[in-house]
């Protein structure tokens, strides 16, 4: 069956690809086919399966300027996130998230759970950027940068190279199981295995000191909650990249739902020029496809035989596409084979590939509507997450009243409130704190309690601070409110301001 001149999906997410209608149709033909032989049969009610059954795919390895910018990524990556947890700064871990204190380390800046702030400011701009790349040039995130596509990546290289290429592994399948194939499946396990346990030991060594989850390993004294979670991380990474691989970003991964939204026909898509490349049909290479009247696709299907996710671009765009590429390296290099002009799949807009003769300037590409605002937001945030780093105190203090003495009258008449102070050092400096009250006339706190202990590099220390009123000042029964101040004696652009309120008894 000859496809139509154009895709039948336009858009994400409106129709189904082709590929569905062609089975759709096929399963009309059989039915009517069924229906002609016999009354009986006919009449048998058909079951009908809702879900499509799963089969194993098995990509080429692809080599070009995508696939290298892909394993450019995948090294980039891994040597951030398996070499970050070992470096150190100040004598500690350079990046770590100690749940145990409750304190992270992000080189010279410490953060308590009260700037949980700025971790939601980072996931905001991780969202609006990801949207903003969408816009611009569709799912570049999930083919190149994903952690699922880069791990996918890594342990299909792995495959690769113990059990061998795409054919080798068809036929391996297909056929008896032998020595040869139970040796080759094992030894690739074992390797899967040993790199998945590496992977959950690292992501592990973020949130505990490496070093010492690494001794703790090795004499066999790791606690049962690091081990679990080093196991639950290592099964994830196994499963997700080993078994599920593009179940999971088909099926899984509510991206792939949701990008539509994100799209227009003036994004980037890796794309199939319909135009130029039907008719399809296999030719010599000495032969004019014109007088055969063929196109430049020779339907020698190797952009179908390196989709990491099984699909055939020539059918149109597809949600499941996750723009890697792989199709674009492939039909390059079969162009420049046979001596047709590369392109024939390319990253292009949808305005583009259905006129190809108006080429969209990158110009126009990136100066649309939802780019500007996606921009704009985005760098309203950044700009803001930056100042608030900047103008950030290193130090953090919270004022919680004594619950168990909440105002007294001692010698003298002077009335007295109890407060505990929970001072936190959020620098790699010791800090010497002064503290003050004020607010209310008469407001004293005693010498000795003025200044607070020294405070090691990211310490955390309860300070208790009697507030005294002079009993010569009259105040109503009730609550008042008061301001603590406190401030680095040896710096003073580190001061805190706290609010609180003094009871006066009735």
């Amino acid at each position: 069956m000859k496809p139509p001149d154009g895709p039948t999906e336009s858009r994400l997410g409106r129709v189904i690809p082709i590929v569905e209608a062609r089975r759709e149709a096929q399963s009309d033909d059989t039915r009517e086919k069924s229906r002609g032989k016999g009354g009986d049969k006919a009449s048998e009610p058909e079951l009908v399966s809702l879900y499509e059954k799963h089969r194993k795919i098995h990509p080429r390895s692809v080599s070009g300027l995508f696939a290298t910018w892909r394993w450019a990524m995948v090294w980039a990556t891994q040597i951030f996130f398996y070499g970050l947890p070992w470096l150190t700064w100040n004598g500690r871990q350079a990046v770590l998230f100690e749940l145990e204190t409750r304190r992270f380390y992000l080189f010279e800046l410490v953060f308590y759970p009260q700037d949980f702030v700025y971790l939601a400011g980072l996931l905001v701009i991780s969202a609006l950027a990801l949207f903003l790349f969408t816009a611009v040039a569709g799912r570049v995130w999930c083919g190149y940068a994903c952690p699922q596509t880069v791990y996918t990546e890594l342990f299909m290289w792995i495959e690769r190279r113990v059990e061998g290429e795409r054919h080798h592994r068809m036929r391996r399948d297909a056929g008896r199981i032998n020595a040869d194939y139970v040796w080759r499946k094992t030894l690739k396990h074992i390797i899967w295995g040993l790199l998945a346990l590496w992977t959950g030991f690292t992501f592990v060594g973020y949130f505990v000191p490496i070093q010492v989850l690494g001794f703790d390993l090795l004499s066999l004294r790791m606690g049962p909650w690091e081990g679990f979670w080093v196991l639950f991380y290592a099964f994830a990474t196994y499963g997700n990249a080993g078994w599920l691989r593009e179940q999971v970003c088909k099926y899984m991964c509510p991206y792939a739902r949701f990008q539509s939204a994100m799209f227009d026909s003036g994004t980037l898509i890796v794309g199939y020029d319909t135009k130029r490349g039907e008719p399809r049909g296999a030719r010599s290479r000495k032969q004019d496809p014109a007088t055969l009247g063929l196109g430049s696709c020779v339907d020698c299907t190797l952009c179908v035989q390196v989709c990491p996710v099984g699909i055939d671009i020539r059918d149109g765009l597809q949600y499941e596409c996750i723009s890697c590429a792989a199709c674009i390296d492939a039909c390059d290099t079969v162009m420049k084979r046979v001596g047709y002009a590369p392109g024939l799949i390319r990253y292009a807009t949808e305005d583009t590939l259905a006129n190809p003769g108006g080429n969209r300037s990158l110009r126009k590409t990136l100066l649309r509507p939802r780019v500007l605002i996606y921009s704009g937001l985005l760098a309203a945030i950044c700009l803001a997450f930056v100042l608030s780093m900047w103008l950030r105190v290193p130090l953090k203090v919270d004022v919680i009243r004594d619950r168990a003495t909440l105002s007294r009258v001692i010698e003298d008449g002077v009335i007295e409130n109890v407060y505990r102070l929970h001072l936190m050092n959020a620098s790699e400096k010791a800090q010497r704190l002064r503290i003050d009250v004020s607010g209310l006339p008469g407001l004293s706190v005693p010498e000795a309690e003025r200044l607070s202990p020294l405070l090691a590099p990211a310490q955390a220390v309860n300070v208790v601070i009697h507030v005294h009123l002079s009993p010569d000042e009259v105040l109503a029964a009730g609550s008042h409110p008061i301001q603590f101040t406190i401030q680095e004696i040896d710096a003073h652009d580190i001061r805190v301001l706290e609010k609180s309120v003094f009871l006066v008894p009735r």
